[in-house]
């Protein structure tokens, strides 16, 4: 309407049927999506857990190959020992492909009690809600715009990104995901982690395990 008054306003004598006729043309009355209001957020306090698979933290990470086609990661911890459980490397990542991923993680170690995540639309999505209540895991969502809520995985991605992601030029996602696996696992069983007194993440799991028979 508004565009039909100002070209009237113009001098010109076009009717609003053909103003409207040529404005659908164009493409311009596809409807504006409005931003998805989401529910209040009240995450639980970011502590260590007690034991494994008591929770497990994820997040999302992007960057590109030399052909400057973009890629994702899925990171995935578990709170309680830092272990990385994996890291799913894809050029998509639909919640199709994340649940898919998320139970073969569970094949090796169980399902978690409990997911620490962000708002973004595959983790709130409809499908991703009802998987979580299907194995009976509650979604801890952090607050909008405080990724610190969510300090274990934000921690992980930057060591991830500062000595992989950040440190080579990928061809191939082959690549990406040998480079990847390599490092998981020198991370897991090599590399020293502050938090859990200088032991690795599978050291820690270890001798907790054992200290507690």
């Amino acid at each position: 309407m508004k565009c039909f008054k100002r070209i009237r306003h113009m001098g010109y004598p076009w009717n609003h049927k053909r103003v409207y006729r040529v404005y659908t043309q164009l493409k311009l009355n596809l409807k504006s999506k409005r931003k998805q209001r989401l529910p209040v957020r009240e995450p639980l306090l970011l502590q260590t857990p007690e034991r494994a698979n008591q929770c497990w933290s994820m997040d999302f990470m992007s960057d590109s190959l030399e052909n400057q086609v973009r890629f994702r990661t899925l990171n995935v911890i578990d709170d309680y020992n830092r272990q990385a459980l994996g890291i799913q490397v894809s050029v998509g990542m639909p919640t199709g492909k994340v649940i898919d991923y998320l139970d073969r993680l569970a094949e090796l170690y169980g399902y978690p009690e409990r997911i620490r995540v962000d708002n973004g639309t595959e983790f709130t999505s409809h499908r991703f809600v009802n998987w979580a209540k299907q194995h009976g895991i509650y979604i801890d969502y952090i607050q909008p715009g405080c990724p610190y809520q969510n300090g274990f995985i934000e921690r992980f991605n930057r060591t991830y990104r500062t000595e992989v992601l950040g440190c080579y030029l990928f061809k191939t996602l082959k690549q990406v995901k040998q480079l990847t696996e390599e490092w998981l696992t020198i991370y897991n069983t090599q590399r020293p982690h502050d938090a859990l007194k200088g032991l690795t993440p599978l050291m820690y799991k270890q001798k907790h395990s054992v200290s507690t028979l």
